[in-house]
């Protein structure tokens, strides 16, 4: 007799071990159509996986987020079997899944060209239609090797012969295709019914560049139809907002080869940055934090006292003087505690909290480089609380709190809490991990807020809250942090006297709301297409002339704006008006300001907003008080 145990709670039982898939028969037809995969106590298995034993059981269909996964996975291996059915010689090596898709590495005599894209993607339509049976089987690691290099796929031979000996591979078949996977995946190809190829690329093998080039076809799968659809459309707002094509057109910033992964700011691209920066100075101030700054190099003895050396030392860069080897600081923690450590601290001190507008250097690999989201220098809203245990969950509360009214501000109010949790290699025990992992727990509790767990994602030091922001077409960015480390400042001499007169190691709270500033401002360049709101736009207000009669009061009017402390600008060319508002629209400026004869007599100006909206005249003041009202309300909706 073997018990199942279903989500609901209900209990089936049945004489004789049992598949997944004739558990969902069992509970209905319709369920039976709809299962992809099953999980099985936790772990996710096939249809044709066989419960042998008492077992929790769920069925996964295409509503469940396994699904999802469990569908590209196939798609990868549908991808396989296509391009093995027109091009026989083609040898497969890595299918992953991977965000919103998969890919497939092949190795090819000649470059995959769009038109054998078009081709396989219509044999990977054909091959679903078929809805081939998918089957696992196993086989002895030297018999598999042995058997994939009789089928000229030595790059399959390759991956199981660094295998460990006597282990069983398990191997997975479709028709007359057989492949290397650990799965699971869906029963049939007709389950894979929406699909699309999306680029090929190079890759090299096993991700070394000493290794040969292989060319790397990118997939979508989805569901629905209409889930693809939508994903499509997402793909080609995102083009239009590409922050380095509107960086460059907006005059923002660039980047040139001389300095990879480095950023030129303009001086409009400087003026959003200094808007951010003045911002998050402020908040700086309003949640007690002390600004400091730090040495950009630091003696190597440092970092790897820290940790950093045996953790991190492969993304940082070196430097040598009069035989001392220094580090370019990759983070700005270390430093933190040298101004601890300047002074005898005591209990009635703590917390103490030091804020840095950070520059670091991290020596990121040049393929991973993306304009200024992932670059190699950047600066953070970086801080560090010096505080007891009994400090984390208040501080982290507050640090919460303020990170919303942050995210607010700048326009983002869907924010997604996630928990990194301990990662393989750490620093530390497990009681101490368990006591940070708790507190950041309960500090979430106490918030009232739903959180998900990433178990093996928190830094090496110690757990994190992440926060992740909702763009405006749906896109998560990862952002904020907050992480208890209780290793760092103990390992650097860190030390205050408590109440008891005895010397300890604070804990120490790594947070930071914006991160990386050149990211942040990245991101917020894609959320508004390049139309910065009032408060972060570098130009706010346009002034123009109709004709050259108007050119001094232009001028008058562009004083007044500035006097007031609007960033405003006077565009006296002699060019038509409608070439002249044509050409700041672009720009994206938040106002634009005609002046023509009329305007001057009245002492007026007539005023067009951003969307093309003809607001009238009305008097300079009038403007000015409409102008910053709107910039008050900073990023938030009126």
């Amino acid at each position: 007799m073997v018990n199942v145990k279903l989500p609901d709670g209900s209990v089936r039982s049945y004489d004789n071990p049992v598949t997944v898939a004739e558990i969902a028969a069992s509970i209905g037809p319709g369920l039976a159509k709809a299962a992809l995969a099953g999980r099985v106590d936790g772990k996710l298995v096939d249809t044709a996986y066989r419960v042998e034993t008492d077992a929790d059981v769920a069925i996964v269909t295409e509503k469940d987020p396994e699904g999802l996964e469990v569908i590209r996975h196939s798609s990868a291996h549908l991808l396989a079997h296509a391009v093995k059915e027109l091009f026989p010689e083609a040898q497969v090596t890595i299918g992953p899944v991977i965000e919103d898709g998969f890919y497939y590495d092949f190795a090819y005599k000649r470059p995959f060209t769009p038109e054998d894209l078009e081709a396989i993607e219509k044999r990977m339509g054909e091959i679903a239609k078929r809805d081939v049976k998918v089957e696992r089987t196993v086989m002895p690691r030297d018999e598999a090797v042995k058997f994939f290099r009789a089928m000229g796929e030595e790059y399959k031979a390759e991956i199981i012969a660094s295998i460990p000996e006597g282990q069983d591979i398990s191997l997975y078949g479709q028709g007359d295709f057989i492949d290397l996977c650990r799965g699971p995946h869906v029963p049939s190809t007709g389950k894979l019914k929406v699909h699309k190829l999306m680029k090929v690329a190079g890759a090299y093998w096993r991700g070394d560049s000493k290794n040969e080039m292989l060319q790397r076809i990118y997939g979508t799968a989805w569901a629905k139809k209409e889930d693809q659809d939508a994903y499509l459309h997402r793909l080609e707002e995102a083009e239009k907002r590409d922050h380095r094509k509107l960086g460059r057109a907006l005059d923002f910033f660039h980047m040139q080869d001389e300095a990879p992964g480095m950023v030129f700011w303009h001086p409009r691209g400087w003026t959003v940055w200094q808007q951010v920066e003045q911002y998050m100075r402020d908040v700086y101030r309003d949640t007690g934090f002390q600004e400091v700054r730090c040495p950009q190099i630091l003696d190597v003895s440092l970092w790897k006292r820290s940790g950093h050396w045996d953790n991190f030392r492969e993304n940082m860069f070196f430097t040598g003087s009069e035989n001392r080897e220094y580090a370019v600081k990759p983070m700005n923690c270390p430093g933190h505690v040298q101004i601890f450590n300047a002074g005898l601290r005591s209990y009635r001190d703590l917390p103490l909290r030091y804020g840095e507008f950070g520059s670091c250097h991290r020596n990121e690999p040049s393929g991973a480089l993306h304009g200024i989201m992932r670059v190699r220098a950047f600066t953070q809203d970086d801080g560090h609380i010096f505080c007891t245990p009994a400090h984390i969950q208040p501080e982290v509360e507050a640090f919460h709190r303020r990170a919303l009214e942050v995210y607010a501000d700048f326009g983002f109010t869907d924010v997604t809490v996630k928990l990194a949790l301990r990662p393989p290699k750490r620093l530390g025990t497990d009681d101490l991990w368990d006591q940070a992992e708790n507190a950041l727990r309960e500090a979430l509790r106490k918030c009232g807020v739903e959180w998900q767990e990433l178990p093996g994602e928190g830094a090496f030091y110690g757990p994190k809250i992440e926060y992740h922001l909702k763009d405006s077409i749906g896109r998560a960015w990862q952002c904020g942090t907050i992480q208890v480390d209780f290793m760092m400042p103990g390992r650097l001499g860190a030390e205050y006297v408590d109440e008891d007169n005895t010397r300890k190691a604070p804990v120490m709270l790594h947070r930071a709301i914006v991160g990386s500033m050149e990211r942040f401002i990245g991101i917020l360049i894609e959320n508004y297409a390049g139309a910065l709101p009032v408060w972060l736009a570098p130009v706010q207000a346009v002034v123009m002339n109709i004709s050259e009669g108007q050119t001094e009061y232009v001028k008058e009017v562009a004083a007044a704006l500035r006097n007031d402390g609007v960033r405003a600008a006077a565009d006296l060319r002699n060019e038509k008006i409608s070439y002249k508002i044509r050409e700041h629209s672009l720009q994206k400026l938040p106002y634009q300001v005609v002046v023509g004869d009329k305007e001057v007599a009245a002492r007026e100006v007539a005023v067009r907003s951003r969307k093309g909206e003809d607001l009238g005249r009305m008097s300079v003041e009038a403007f000015i008080s409409r102008l910053k009202a709107e910039e008050a309300r900073k990023g938030r909706t009126a």
